[in-house]
This record gives C-alpha cells, sequence and structure tokens, in this order.
C-alpha cells in the first residue's frame, strides 16, 4: 500500500492555539486527497508556553491542561482540542503520529547546587574546567499540574548535564559530578549526548522507568497510531527498542515509529538502524540533502544518481523520503531549503516514484508566509495521483541525459513522469500494451499526447519543470478528487440563496 504522510506544523505556525482546530476541519479533504496519515506537533508544554514549537520540553503530561508557562493551550491549542482532532482524524481512516521529545527539559521550577565539569563545545570529552559548584535550574516540580497522572520530581541526579550556571551567569557545556556522556550515541563533537537544556540521563533507572510510565499513560489517553522520535543521534540507541514494544501493548497498539537522527551520512544511519534492531524507520537525511544539492547545482547535478547513498535506495522498508521540514526551513539551526523552483521535481521524486513512506511538509502545502514562500504547485495532483493510480511496479526510462528524470509505473491505470533540472526534455518509448491510449499531462492539462497502434510515444516537459502523464479518464477522476466538498453550512447558505 502506498502511504502519503502530512507534517501537519512548521516553526512559524500562528501562537493562537489554533492548529488543532485547523486540522480537524481539513481531515476529511486531506482523506480525500489521498493523505492517510498526519505527523502531530510535539503535544507537551513547553518553557516558553504558548510560544514554544514543542521541542523546548518542559512537562509532557501538560497536553494544554493546565495553566503552566503563563498559559493553559499549547502553541496549538487544549487537550480537549488534541483528542478531538486525533479522534476527528482515525474516523477519516488518517493514523496519528506524536513526535516524542525525550532527550531535554527545559525552564526548571527550581534552582539546585550541584559539582560540575566545564567541557568543551566542540569536545564533550575534553574538560576544560573540573569540579567546581554551580546553581543550575534542575528541579521540575510542575506546581500547576500539582503531581496529576504523575508525582515524579525531576532533580540533577536525572540528568548528566546541562547548558546554564546561574552563580556566574555563564552559558557552558556541565557535566555533572559523577556522571559520564552517554557511549551509544552520536561521535559528533566528541561525544553528541548533550543538545540543549538539561540533558536526561538514560542510565538512570528512575528516569527510564518515567519515560516508560508516561509513555503507558499518553498511549492509552491518546490513542495514537505511532511515533515521531526526536534527536536519536543523542539519545542512547538501546533505549527504543523496547521502550517501542512497550508501548505496543496498549491504546491502539501503536506500530508506526519514524525517527529523526540527523545525518547525512548513510552509513551513520545504517548504523543506527542496526544498534536499534531495526525497531523503526529514519527519516532519509541524505536524500533531503541531495535534492538540496541538485536544486543549486544550475543544472549540473546528474538526476539519474539523485537517490545514490541514500536510506531509500540502500533500505526502503526503513526510509521516510521528505524535501523539507521544519528544521530545514528557512531561518532554522538546520536550514538547507530545497530552493522553489525544483520543489515540484522533488517532491515527484518522493511520491511519484519507489519511495514508501514520503512525508509532505506542511509549509510546502500551504506556504510559509513568514519567509514569504507559497504552496508548492501541484501537490494536490500529486498526492492524489500516488494514492489513486501509482502501481509499484516503477519502470525506470532513464538515459545518457544526466539533466533529465523520466520513469513509467506500470498498470492498468499508467503514469508516466518526466521532469527537468535544465531546459526542455523529451523522451520516446514504446510499450505497446497501452496502443492507442490517451495521456494527458495532469499538470499542464493542455498537452496531450497518444500511445500509436504501436505502443510508441513521445512525452515531453517544459524547461526546469515537471509533467505527469496520465490516462483522460483518471485526470477526469483526479479533478473531481482534488476539488474540495462543500459543507453542509455552504449547502443550507445555498439552499437559501436560491
Amino acid at each position: 500500500m502506498n502511504h502519503t504522510m502530512m507534517q501537519y506544523f512548521e516553526w512559524y505556525v500562528p501562537a493562537d492555539g489554533s492548529l488543532y482546530k485547523k486540522l480537524a476541519s481539513e481531515a476529511g479533504y486531506l482523506a480525500q486527497i489521498g493523505i492517510d496519515r498526519v505527523w502531530m506537533p510535539p503535544a507537551g508544554k513547553g518553557y516558553l508556553g504558548r510560544n514554544d514549537v514543542g521541542y523546548g520540553v518542559y512537562d509532557l503530561y501538560d497536553l494544554g491542561e493546565f495553566r503552566q508557562k503563563g498559559t493553559q493551550s499549547t502553541k496549538y491549542g487544549t487537550r480537549k482540542q488534541l483528542e478531538k482532532t486525533i479522534s476527528t482524524l482515525q474516523k477519516k481512516n488518517i493514523q496519528v503520529l506524536a513526535d516524542i521529545v525525550f532527550n531535554h527539559r527545559m525552564g526548571g521550577d527550581e534552582l539546585e547546587d550541584v559539582m560540575a565539569s566545564t567541557v568543551d563545545t566542540w569536545n564533550r570529552n575534553n574538560v576544560i574546567k573540573g569540579l567546581h559548584k554551580v546553581r543550575t535550574w534542575t528541579r521540575f516540580t510542575f506546581p500547576g499540574r500539582n503531581g496529576k497522572y504523575s508525582s515524579f520530581i525531576w532533580n540533577a541526579s536525572h540528568f548528566t548535564g546541562t547548558d546554564f550556571d546561574e552563580l556566574s551567569g555563564e552559558h557552558n557545556i556541565l557535566l555533572f559530578e559523577n556522571k559520564h556522556w552517554n557511549e551509544h550515541v552520536s561521535g559528533e563533537n566528541g561525544n553528541y549526548d548533550y543538545i540543549m537544556g538539561c540533558d536526561v540521563d538514560f542510565t538512570n533507572r528512575e528516569v527510564t522507568d518515567e519515560l516508560y510510565n508516561w509513555g503507558r499513560w499518553f498511549t492509552k489517553t491518546m490513542q495514537i497510531d505511532g511515533f515521531r522520535l526526536d534527536a536519536l543521534k543523542n539519545i542512547d540507541s538501546s533505549f527504543f527498542n523496547g521502550w517501542l514494544s512497550e508501548m505496543h501493548k496498549f491504546g491502539n497498539h501503536p506500530n508506526i515509529a519514524i525517527g529523526e537522527y540527523w545525518s547525512g551520512n548513510l552509513w551513520e544511519l545504517k548504523k543506527y538502524l542496526n544498534d536499534c534492531n531495526h525497531c523503526m524507520s529514519l527519516m532519509d537525511v541524505p536524500l533531503h540533502y541531495r535534492l538540496q544539492q541538485a536544486s543549486n547545482s544550475n543544472g549540473t547535478f546528474d538526476i539519474r544518481n539523485l537517490f545514490r547513498d541514500t536510506l531509500t535506495d540502500s533500505e526502503p522498508d526503513y526510509a521516510c523520503a521528505f524535501v523539507d521540514n521544519h528544521d530545514t526551513q528557512p531561518h532554522q539551526a538546520l536550514e538547507s531549503w530545497v530552493l522553489d523552483w525544483f520543489k515540484p521535481q522533488a517532491y515527484a521524486s518522493i511520491l511519484l516514484y519507489k519511495c514508501k513512506e514520503p512525508i509532505v511538509f506542511y509549509g510546502d502545502y500551504y506556504g510559509l508566509p513568514n519567509d514569504g514562500k507559497p504552496p508548492v504547485p501541484f501537490l494536490k495532483e500529486m498526492i492524489w495521483i500516488r494514492q489513486n493510480l501509482l502501481s509499484d511496479n516503477i519502470i525506470d526510462l532513464f538515459d545518457d541525459d544526466p539533466q533529465k528524470a523520466c520513469w513509467m509505473a506500470y498498470s492498468k491505470t499508467p503514469v508516466l513522469v518526466i521532469y527537468t533540472i535544465a531546459d526542455w526534455k523529451e523522451k520516446r518509448f514504446c510499450e505497446p500494451n497501452y496502443a492507442g491510449r490517451i495521456m494527458r499531462d495532469a499538470l499542464h492539462p493542455e498537452h496531450t499526447e497518444t500511445f500509436d497502434e504501436n505502443g510508441n510515444i513521445r512525452i515531453t516537459c517544459p524547461p526546469g519543470s515537471l509533467s505527469a502523464y496520465i490516462e483522460d479518464k483518471d485526470y477526469t477522476r483526479m479533478l473531481k478528487g482534488i476539488k474540495p466538498k462543500k459543507t453542509l453550512r455552504e449547502l443550507i447558505t445555498k439552499k437559501k440563496k436560491s
């Protein structure tokens, strides 16, 4: 089955608590065009309150229920709205993935005096100042929640380190006394256990017990279908195999897991999959970077090798392809934006080719007002074609032209795709089984081509653009499939006017 997931948020969505309501209202249409999985933003209360995107985790039990950090609602809405949205999506046969952020905590409620060493930011194994007294925001008491759902109080013993000393007012990476960075993490910067805030100690049994307890509560309460797991390169690679197995026993028995291990190195991703016993899929970061390179190449990238050294090519059953996301969008820490002109071709590569689990980014679907980016053209059409016409039998039609991509999805409902990273292109080939069929370019519908009596056809695409040919009858179906249905209120209003 061809799944299509949407990441339903971007960094700068309005901080007005409206996103859950918007998603619930859009659920029917998303299902209609072919979205069958939604990755929702982190649901827990962040230390910036209503302005927190969700990755500055304060209280995972507060899903917009308690007045903490100056607000009841999270950036996206209240707990009741979250539950209603999940239910609405599932009634439309859309599976819901929750974004899980375990690596760190931020916005502690009380200060503690502890002993710590200062380590080098670029080599965390190198101590640049020995043990000394520091005062840190490492005690989390959650007074607004007052022990509901969990009485667990976090303190310095539950963390390996932090990055701010209240005594000196200095920001440095601090390793607490009798602690060590976890060995089962990325080797970036010597050891990449620490990333931000108060770094959760996965070797502490009290910590892991609490993360399991929270997971059981959340899985049963929210009835989600799966997880997107944040910042894997900073978390003990042995943790999630057991945690995911345990979560599978509760609620909807979630069996979908997608991890974010941010590395463009294929072999690091393959190593992580082996270390975690292939308990999840990973986001195909190497493919994202190759898409970005192609968009920046001024036509010099060999598009025939787009999938070389990517997870989609190497481990297709464990790869989730994406073009951009909240971290890669302009002005973010991992900014690596795929240029706008190439976005349709990039999405054709993940939606209409061999990718088993592509992810459509909210910011590409709706646009990014903060960055002046319009919606990506033809996304609805490609999502619909994937869901309704695309087969797994992909026949490559690449040739000696490095600037041209071309393939055919062979089935009773054929799909022919051609795109260029330079000037106008054409491709001639023969498929006798399609003799006499009229093919319309779904993205430039004024253009049709016909398989002749012997099955020969010539397809073309405009300069720097994309064409996707489907049969005329399927084009008519597609237009109906992507047309928004009128709501009951609209129908009543129309009837009153008439």
